[in-house]
């Protein structure tokens, strides 16, 4: 026998055997090896207890195969067994004197002198581990200590195996509830796909048919948020040059002096900080796609060197002599009236011809209600399995509150709802109402729709007191949208100056038939536009 300063050893040597193994039949098999030079143990099971269904589970055995027996008690010698568990000390004896006492927390192939512990997690609890003798070599105090101090490693083991067995059921059920979803909508995956290609967006996708496999700028027209980037990759994925790079570029988002040096790249020392030859992105793009997006923020000198490229397929880097020759498709895409602003002098006609060879106008999310459904669905799909939850899928309900808002922000925006609902319902269910913002205000916060009585009454002089409520609301919100140019939400926008929450004024706008498309103008005059 080992002395006992030998237990700290034992101890920790079982702690790493439970950090390295992630189940319960791994960690005892290490185990009963490490405790053979510690107590003369032939063989150990491990069975589990299910409170619910006052169940005991062989889970583990080591020194023997493993009999996966379950045992159901009745309510008293389950009650007595929870009892002694509570106790949370281990017992020495005879088998036929355990079994009385324990029950059928003894296994079956438990002979002759046994040791029986209670696993606990936190005073609950999971199950008992019950050692066996080796040979006729009695247990002794030395051992039970020894086996006493392995209950809480034990424990440990077990719950990690508990919830590697829940984790996988979810897995599974998620699983199961993806697939379940993925073949109502009639695809193998969520990746990138164009939801609506047989709805609203079919003629847009007629047109990408037709230029996909030739090399002519294609220029996406759209409003913001309606789906400009999957469409261009839409039409990569469908040309020659599919298995080349794909490169998107935020003309808006460079700095006006770096977009030289972005687009086109630069040599080393052309500027202060220039410290390396730096490819820009028409470089790296080269037998690829590259995305310009945005393309209307382009400054014009930034401009005519894209126009250049366009037309000579070359350029020279920022600081550079030699011209750089490149294979790039180019497919642009703007929220705003490129023929205008190249009508008005605000943007190169010449560029506006090269790049408007093929327009792509892509309706926005209020023109094809039809496809709400399916992208609805599609969102939902994607943001539960972005946040690791079980699958989920809008309610009829849902989709009529879905289908009932404007959508000013597109598909952008009603991917933001969808992530809202998700989250806002725990991953449990979908809280559309309360993502739109039609849900009941909680933790005594402040009405969205409170408003000032000054900015009422700025508007509603003596002439207008004799409208009816709803009329004076209605030329109020007129007026204040006439002053934002029909902008809604955002800075500068009129929910902000109503101290209103955009949704509620939405829903107050059709209720009372303000239709803020006749805001949105030049110059904050008023002057219609065709769309937002």
């Amino acid at each position: 026998m080992l002395p006992m300063d030998r237990l700290p050893y034992l101890l920790i040597d079982a702690w790493r055997e439970v950090g390295r193994h992630a189940g319960i039949q791994e960690t005892l098999d290490a185990l009963a090896a490490q405790l053979a030079s510690h107590a003369p143990v032939a063989r150990i099971w491990v069975r589990t207890i299910d409170l619910g269904r006052r169940t005991l589970d062989t889970v583990a055995c080591a020194g023997m195969r493993g009999d996966g027996r379950r045992d159901v008690l009745d309510s008293a010698p389950f009650e007595a067994l929870l009892a002694w568990c509570r106790k949370g000390q281990l017992v020495r004896g005879p088998a036929a004197r355990l079994r009385k006492r324990l029950g059928s927390a003894i296994p079956a192939g438990g002979r002759g002198e046994l040791l029986a512990g209670p696993l606990l997690a936190e005073g609950v609890p999971l199950g008992v581990v019950v050692f066996s003798r080796r040979g006729r070599e009695p247990f002794d105090a030395t051992h039970e200590r020894r086996a006493q101090a392995l209950l809480e490693p034990l424990a440990a083991a077990l719950t990690n195996d508990r919830r590697i067995h829940e984790l996988e059921a979810l897995r599974e059920t998620a699983e199961a509830d993806r697939r379940a979803l993925l073949s109502r909508l009639g695809r193998r995956d969520i990746g990138e796909v164009v939801v609506g290609a047989e709805g609203g967006l079919g003629g847009v996708m007629e047109r990408v048919a037709l230029v996909a496999d030739s090399d002519v700028p294609v220029l996406l027209l759209g409003e913001t948020g309606s789906g400009k980037e999957v469409v261009a990759r839409a039409l990569r994925n469908r040309s020659r040059r599919s298995a080349g790079p794909f490169l998107r570029v935020n003309c808006g988002a460079i700095p006006a002096g770096l977009i030289d040096s972005e687009l086109f790249g630069h040599e080393r020392g052309s500027f202060s900080g220039a410290t390396s030859q730096r490819r820009g992105w028409f470089e790296r793009a080269d037998g690829g796609t590259l995305f310009l997006d945005e393309v209307g923020e382009l400054p014009p000198d930034a401009q005519v060197r894209l126009l250049r490229v366009l037309q000579d397929s070359s350029f020279e880097r920022v600081g550079g002599e030699e011209p750089v020759h490149v294979d790039v498709r180019v497919i642009a895409a703007t929220h705003r009236d490129l023929h205008a602003m190249a009508t008005n002098g605000r943007f190169r006609e010449d560029l506006w011809y090269r790049l408007a060879v093929f327009p792509i106008e892509i309706p926005p999310l209020r023109d094809r209600p039809e496809d709400i459904p399916a992208l609805a669905t599609h969102l939902v799909l994607r943001a539960c399995e972005r946040f690791g939850t079980r699958a989920l899928a809008p309610t009829r309900a849902d989709l009529e509150l879905l289908a009932g808002y404007d959508w000013p922000g597109n598909v952008r925006e009603l991917a933001a709802v969808v992530d809202r609902a998700v989250i806002l319902g725990g991953g449990e269910r979908l809280e559309i109402a309360k993502a739109l913002g039609t849900g009941p205000v909680r933790n005594g916060g402040d009405r969205p729709d409170r408003r000032r009585a000054s900015d009422a009454t700025a508007f509603v002089g003596d002439e207008e007191i004799v409208l009816p409520l709803d009329r004076a609301m209605a030329r109020h919100i007129e007026a204040v949208l006439e002053r934002c140019e029909g902008r809604i939400e955002g800075p500068g926008g009129a929910a902000r100056l109503l101290e209103i929450n955009p949704h509620t004024l939405r829903a107050r706008m059709r209720k009372l038939g303000v239709d803020w498309r006749r805001f949105r103008g030049d110059g904050g005059r008023g002057a219609a536009r065709s769309r937002r």
